[in-house]
């Protein structure tokens, strides 16, 4: 094996041990990972088309990523500065504010999308 090959692979199990750490470590992640699995499961009983997976697919990602960044932003700044700091604390507001818009915005798209074929099945 090459040692470009090493690296590479190397970068990925990296980037799975912080995937891991993220789900093991922070309840909002996990929240948000059975919250991915519901919506997974509602997409496939109502039969959702091509785009609208494509939507859901990429909203996932933007959430969990963030989380994923602010997860990092907060593990970063408390080692830099492991006492109350006003300006860290005020990153680390920005940070889970960006979590907070997106999630509110990926939920406003769960509707738009979920919504109808609820009501299709209601009445």
């Amino acid at each position: 094996m090459t040692s470009f090959s090493r690296k590479f692979l190397a970068s990925f199990a990296n980037a799975f041990h912080g995937i891991l750490l993220l789900f093991r470590s922070q309840i909002n992640a996990r929240i948000e990972l059975g919250i991915t699995l519901v919506v997974i499961v509602a997409g496939l009983v109502f039969g959702i088309s091509t785009i609208e997976w494509i939507v859901i697919i990429l909203c996932i990602a933007l959430v969990l990523s963030l989380e994923g960044i602010n997860t990092a932003i907060e593990i970063f700044a408390d080692k830099l500065h492991p006492g109350f700091d006003t300006e860290i604390g005020k990153a680390k507001d920005v940070a889970a504010g960006a979590v907070l818009i997106a999630s509110m915005l990926v939920a406003i798209i769960g509707i738009v999308i979920f919504a109808p074929k609820v009501f299709e099945r209601l009445f």
